[in-house]
């Protein structure tokens, strides 16, 4: 009898280990499926959204329809207004209504104008060549504008060109300069995404926007596609400027983060929050493609992000982790991260309690063996989160494109200043080229192109990789020798 009881013991005992053992993956597999991932993308990315632009009444209706998906789920909303919204004050300026620009002899009709600022302006423009610190030695600019080349000696791409465009105007201004203007060499492509984010109206912060009121610094931009344009400046080294520019006065609006929270289990570490975070805007209605397409769907940018997002706290909200988690659906990303931006400056819980943010953001993909998670290596969670993502047969690698900046072009960059380890998990991808550039921030960016079964088996890796960094005995944090490192030993105090 002995012998039967103890056999049944080992038995029962070896069921109970395989169960630990299982337990986690099968918990991921129950909530996470095709037809709910399908659901939610579909609906983001359908054309009565129109591209969920920031301040628009499609962006919120999709605020509702995130909101309502976290109420249905059971999760608990902002414990500071007892709904699932932080309001985000904003000013909207429109279109410009009347513009022109010319240098010397010769006038161009693609530009961008930065800022709200009415001006009608003729006067001496200066080239400065990069107009970077030393370039302005020996260059007496004081009440000219300056003529320099986007970007820097060493990177001249929009996305360094746009990196460095506060730099640069500052430079400018301080050396006595009334404007500036960049030359930017660039695809048809990239420039028709400029033109739509800045000639279609602009949005920022209404904080950011009073702190520029009565700035008469003006800041242009050209498009130079073969860099004639600059060659030709170059060559007068000073000549003449004119340009008008005329707007209608900023109006005041309101977007809206979509926040809720679900508490963990563990007595000690429920008081460490991972956050979990998407941007779910997108850059809505632009220059039609060859089809005639004009509504930019962002079915990969970004409703796949936001979709893994509600995933999590599907899961978290059936089977909580030891740490809670704090879910932020952010707006205005594509305006220039606004939604983060305010957000980390008006937490509705402290930021020392946030011990990780794990960001989802997408261009495409053009390798469904892999999930990129941009700064995978740069935080202790980064084995984690190679081991959950190999349970589902994917390979997590390490960003493969440092030279395009996306750590620093993502939500998640708000969190790292502030000192909290914070990567982005994408769709798989080696370059940022081919199948990514094709859809990024194109009308054909539609749900029908994108490949379903690798999709569950991303988002399942996702969540797996949430729940083993909530589960983990060990707290994350940065990699030793990070840039932001220091901020984080600020921020928790050690």
């Amino acid at each position: 009898m002995k012998k039967h009881f103890f056999a049944l013991f080992c038995i029962l005992l070896s069921i109970s280990l395989f169960a630990q053992n299982t337990t986690e993956k099968e918990r991921v597999i129950e909530t996470v499926t095709k037809d709910q991932i399908k659901g939610h993308i579909y609906f983001l990315a359908d054309d009565l959204l129109k591209g969920r632009e920031t301040g628009t009444p499609e962006n919120k209706i999709a605020a509702a329809y995130l909101a309502n998906t976290f109420r249905a789920y059971g999760v608990t909303p902002n414990p500071q207004t007892g709904s699932y919204y932080q309001e985000v004050p904003l000013t909207k300026t429109e279109a410009p209504t009347d513009m022109a620009f010319a240098i010397g002899s010769e006038k161009y009709t693609k530009f961008v104008a930065f800022g709200g600022e009415p001006i009608n302006f003729g006067g001496q423009a200066v080239y400065v060549g990069y107009g970077m610190e030393t370039d302005y030695k020996d260059i007496d600019v004081r009440k000219k504008f300056v003529v320099v080349k986007a970007g820097s000696p060493t990177a001249q791409d929009a996305q360094a060109a746009y990196a460095l465009r506060e730099q640069k105007k500052n430079w400018a201004k301080d050396n006595g300069a009334t404007g500036l203007i960049e030359f930017v060499q660039t695809n048809a492509q990239i420039w028709d995404y400029i033109d739509h984010n800045f000639n279609g109206g602009s949005v920022q912060l209404s904080s950011e926007e009073k702190k520029d009121k009565g700035n008469t610094f003006h800041h242009f931009w050209v498009f130079d596609a073969d860099g004639s344009g600059i060659n030709a400046v170059k060559a007068d080294k000073e000549t003449k400027f004119q340009a008008s520019v005329r707007r209608e006065a900023p109006k005041e609006i309101v977007s809206y983060n979509v926040v809720g929270m679900i508490p963990g289990t563990d007595p000690e570490l429920k008081k460490e929050y991972i956050i979990y975070s998407a941007h779910y805007d997108h850059v809505g209605i632009g220059k039609p493609d060859e089809t005639g397409d004009t509504i930019y769907n962002g079915a990969r940018d970004n409703a796949v992000g936001t979709t893994t997002v509600l995933s999590m706290a599907q899961n978290l909200a059936k089977y909580p982790t030891k740490r809670s988690a704090l879910f932020i659906l952010f707006t205005g990303e594509e305006k220039g991260l606004l939604g983060s931006n305010y957000y980390v400056n008006h937490p509705i819980l402290p930021l020392d309690q946030m011990v990780f943010c794990f960001n989802s953001d997408n261009g495409g993909y053009n390798d469904t063996s892999l999930a990129t998670i941009i700064g995978l290596n740069r935080t202790t969670a980064g084995n984690t989160i190679k081991n959950a993502v190999a349970q589902f047969g994917l390979n997590a690698i390490e960003d493969p494109a440092p030279e395009q900046g996306l750590f620093d072009r993502s939500d998640n960059v708000h969190f790292a200043k502030k000192g909290i380890p914070a990567p982005t998990f994408s769709m798989g991808f080696t370059a940022f080229n081919g199948d990514v550039t094709k859809y990024y921030h194109r009308p054909g960016d539609e749900v029908d192109s994108i490949d379903f079964e690798y999709l569950e088996t991303f988002f399942r890796a996702y969540v797996l990789s949430g729940r083993a960094i909530a589960n983990d005995p060990e707290t994350p944090f940065w990699s030793k020798g990070d840039t932001y490192e220091a901020a984080g030993k600020q921020l928790y105090g050690n």
